[in-house]
């Protein structure tokens, strides 16, 4: 019943004939969980929107509009989502490894992007990595990676 419900809502503003992406596709369940990501610490910075939609832009290779249309779909999905596993059990049966690794890092690009970490946004990493597969080591790996990529080119010695 409370999948029929979501899938009314889903419909309401996205009717099925007008939605891009299925909830079998691994790019709108990836979406969902970035979203969850930049939602934790309240609503999302105008950095962190632009910084997820350029980020769904590069990796998936969509223009702007179906980046848009993507955010727009993952946003609903992640607003009726339970957990997390939902999401990650779809990219876990889709994507594979390196795949995994790239969404990882794409999470922890979203939590720098307004330059402020929360321990909810570190959690929450941890939680979608450990459920998609991927070593504490390189869950850490990724993120230092990342948080290094941030420094100013004076920072860097």
């Amino acid at each position: 019943m409370l999948d029929r419900l979501r899938q009314f809502i889903a419909d309401i503003a996205a009717p099925a004939e007008e939605r891009m992406f299925d909830d079998g596709d691994y790019r709108l369940a990836a979406a969902a969980l970035l979203i969850h990501v930049i939602s934790l610490d309240g609503r999302p910075s105008p950095a962190e929107i632009g910084k997820l939609k350029s980020l769904l832009a590069l990796r998936f290779e969509l223009d702007e509009a179906s980046a848009d249309k993507l955010v727009a779909e993952a946003t609903l999905a992640e607003g009726g989502a339970i957990d997390l596993y939902q999401f990650t059990r779809v990219i876990m049966r889709t994507v594979n490894e390196e795949g995994r690794l790239r969404i990882v890092e794409m999470m922890w690009e979203l939590v720098y992007a307004d330059d402020r970490v929360t321990e909810f946004e570190e959690n929450v990493v941890w939680r979608a990595a450990d459920l998609l597969g991927i070593s504490g080591r390189d869950r850490v790996n990724l993120r230092r990676r990342v948080s290094r990529g941030r420094l100013a080119p004076d920072d860097v010695k």
